[in-house]
């Protein structure tokens, strides 16, 4: 990204000192103001760490702003600016591992291949990033790809789908499918991979592509092409309809996920309209004749009572607003919500991991989904980390970024991915 200097420039001068402090000052204040509306429990592993990272990035998404406000770059640009040049580590390839970037259908994807001999086929795993559709890419998940290939001897292609606002739903999902559907074609003849052991997974937004591209695959049936192995949903995002479960009241100023930033992911994936936000978060965009039928899968009753320790309460029925339901509508639909398939297709979905963290917004979704699955009769593997947060894996060896507690996370993958 190009930033434009225009407007910064400020000259060597007493006035562009005064411009710099002034500028330092608003932004530290912003940051204080910020990290005081932030509530990290004890429970958390290294709370100290979190404090300081979340600094860091309320401090990035500030200074974005400020320029977005001066027009001079977009925030989103800036933020994925900062983190490709400062927070995105690349280290050499180490030995035993090929990484090649390709295009599978013109879709920008990164394998790795194990280079150890091994008797006949290995198996795959197709992975998707998370970042809210907005941000993250192939380098973001880099460690993690390598990590998970060298430990399980697994093929790994890591995709990189458009991501909004420039592009909306359902780019990013028809991007996955396309990365897919071609690795699957090739998997034999091209990586030597048995097409018939490809899972699919990522983490937070990416697990929420990774669980609507199956759901999508199970409903086309073609039989040209097999069907993924396994699911891996690593803390994911699975519906929009609800967010006063008790996961989100507990969570909702835990960082790295704010409650109110994920109906913001939500709706730049969906359309240029945030306005409605706060009608999203009170519940106002669901039909009165829908909400008896996502109370019974999303009731709080389908949770552990573990999960109802730190309290909550049940709320009023929100006022139903037409208008804003229109504005949202495809968030209700099982590709964006997935959570809300009909069990008919639910009951075509292959076997499942799923791990949450207790200190995290998106927990409910990734448990009241296991519920769903078991009573259907569908296998399904649980992980839950007591004290994990939102977005653990990303500081997966990142240097003083890392958080020890990840590599428990990337571990649990690794051995569910080794059974397939």
């Amino acid at each position: 990204m190009q930033l434009r200097t225009k407007g910064l420039a400020c000259g060597c001068g007493r006035g562009g000192k005064i411009f710099k402090a002034a500028f330092l000052l608003l932004v530290i204040g912003l940051v204080y103001s910020e990290l005081m509306n932030s509530d990290i429990p004890r429970g958390v592993a290294n709370r100290g760490k979190l404090h300081i990272v979340h600094g860091l990035f309320v401090g990035i998404a500030i200074v974005g702003r400020i320029l977005q406000n001066l027009g001079i770059c977009h925030q989103v640009s800036f933020i994925r600016w900062f983190m490709a040049c400062f927070l995105n580590r690349l280290n050499p390839v180490p030995s035993g591992l090929r990484v090649k970037d390709l295009k599978f259908c013109d879709v920008p994807v990164r394998v790795y291949e194990p280079t150890k001999v091994c008797d006949g086929l290995s198996r795959g795993l197709i992975y998707i990033h998370g970042g809210g559709w907005i941000l993250g890419s192939l380098d973001s998940v880099d460690e993690v790809c390598r990590h998970i290939a060298m430990k399980s001897d697994t093929t790994v292609v890591s995709v990189g789908y458009r991501l909004a606002p420039e592009h909306r739903y359902p780019a990013q999902l028809d991007d996955c499918e396309a990365a897919i559907c071609h690795f699957l074609s090739v998997a034999e003849a091209e990586f030597s991979v048995d097409s018939h052991r490809v899972a699919v997974g990522g983490d937070s937004t990416g697990a929420n592509l990774a669980a609507a591209l199956c759901q999508r695959l199970a409903k086309r049936e073609d039989g040209h092409l097999p069907f993924p192995c396994a699911q891996v949903l690593i803390y994911p995002a699975l519906q929009m309809a609800d967010f006063n479960l008790p996961s989100y009241q507990q969570n909702h100023a835990v960082p790295i996920l704010f409650r109110g930033r994920m109906a913001f992911y939500f709706l730049q994936y969906l359309s240029e309209d945030i306005s409605v936000c706060q009608d999203v978060l009170e519940g106002n965009h669901v039909p009165t004749e829908l909400r008896p039928c996502y109370k019974a899968w999303l009731s709080s009753s389908n949770l552990p009572p573990e999960c109802l320790a730190r309290g909550f309460s049940e709320r009023q029925s929100p006022e139903y607003d037409g208008n804003v339901y229109h504005t949202v509508k495809a968030g209700l639909e099982p590709e964006v919500s997935p959570l809300l398939a009909e069990d008919a297709v639910l009951k075509k979905t292959p076997p499942t991991f799923i791990l949450t963290c207790e200190y995290d917004v998106l927990r409910d979704d990734g448990i009241l989904y296991r519920k769903r699955l078991l009573d259907l009769k569908r296998d399904v593997n649980w992980q839950h980390v007591k004290h994990g947060f939102h977005g653990m894996i990303n500081f997966f060896n990142q240097g003083w970024l890392t958080f020890p507690s990840a590599l428990w996370v990337m571990d649990s993958v690794v051995n569910y991915v080794e059974t397939l």
